[in-house]
């Protein structure tokens, strides 16, 4: 599946780009400014994960987008995005680039493992115990806190793909006096989240959050966003999954309904949770699962009506 996301990022750097055939865009080209786009790309990744690029009139071509990123003079924060997409870190070195890994921040301790005398600790156990969280859950997701560093007096909830290994973390600030509430870290949201507690054999549940999802409990995954990345609408496509629950905020109503026809298009049953002004952390398991349990499937009138709706 195109990465919706990269093409939109190339297309800042290059200007607007022109479908062409196999996934592939042709843009004008930078090194021979022909007055025809002629710089085509590859968006379909080859078994390196590189994108191959080719001007049909100077012959100028290679493999690497960050190498192109450069020669064309993008900005360091478009090399950065391009980074994150890619999952490469982008070096000083132009001629290279690093594989990207995710990891948890350096002061990161597992709050199933602290010390009734931790204090910072019992802070952050009972924050998480206002947000409904049990100490199940903090055992189920490896919960964890810092107590120093650039995530100070933060929860991180980690995610773990299908193999166990982490692709993304949050972290929250449990300090209510702290002008900064969360901090992302510098990776590429283009994951499954919580994907090693994911059947994808039953029903599934999209919800924004990661305390949306652990309210959740059962065979949901939180966008960390609004938007479903690539790589995981790959994987609800490719997989057995055939019924899925949006269960977006009442603010994210046009992004839920564009994705229940997208959903739709491909041939799943798509089923959109009516939220009663409340996110599933606010509501509760038992209220959600009531609420879920209502639900019915969608089709192209009703959100011909919903969209009708919000105008």
């Amino acid at each position: 599946m195109v990465n919706q996301v990269l093409i939109g990022l190339v297309d800042k750097v290059l200007g607007t780009g022109k479908p062409t055939a196999r996934n592939n865009r042709a843009y004008t080209c930078p090194f021979c400014n022909h007055h025809k786009p002629k710089l085509e790309i590859n968006f379909t990744p080859n078994e390196k994960n590189e994108y191959p690029f080719n001007c049909w009139v100077c012959g100028k071509k290679g493999r690497s987008l960050v190498s192109l990123f450069r020669k064309v003079n993008a900005s360091t924060q478009q090399l950065e995005e391009l980074g994150l997409i890619l999952k490469v870190r982008v070096t000083n070195d132009p001629n290279q680039t690093q594989a990207f890994k995710v990891e948890l921040p350096k002061e990161y301790k597992a709050l199933s493992s602290v010390s009734k005398g931790d204090i910072v600790a019992r802070h952050a156990i009972s924050y998480l115990k206002k947000r409904g969280l049990s100490k199940h859950d903090i055992y189920k997701y490896d919960i964890g806190y810092c107590s120093s560093g650039q995530y100070n007096n933060m929860i991180i909830i980690p995610s773990y793909d299908e193999k166990g290994d982490l692709n993304y973390f949050i972290a929250r600030n449990f300090d209510p006096n702290s002008p900064v509430k969360y901090k992302n870290p510098p990776a590429s949201k283009d994951i499954v989240a919580f994907e090693l507690f994911v059947n994808w054999n039953l029903p599934i549940i999209i919800c924004e959050g990661a305390f949306d999802a652990i309210t959740i409990k059962r065979n949901v995954i939180p966008l960390f966003g609004k938007i479903i990345s690539n790589t995981l609408m790959k994987k609800l496509v490719t997989s057995q999954v055939d019924k899925i629950y949006i269960a977006l905020d009442k603010d994210a109503q046009k992004q839920a309904l564009q994705h229940c026809q997208q959903l739709l298009d491909l041939g799943k049953e798509v089923y959109m949770v009516d939220m009663e002004d409340k996110d599933p952390s606010e509501m509760g398991f038992e209220n959600f699962t009531k609420l879920i349990q209502t639900a019915l499937p969608v089709d192209y009138y009703d959100l011909m009506q919903r969209k009708l709706q919000m105008i």
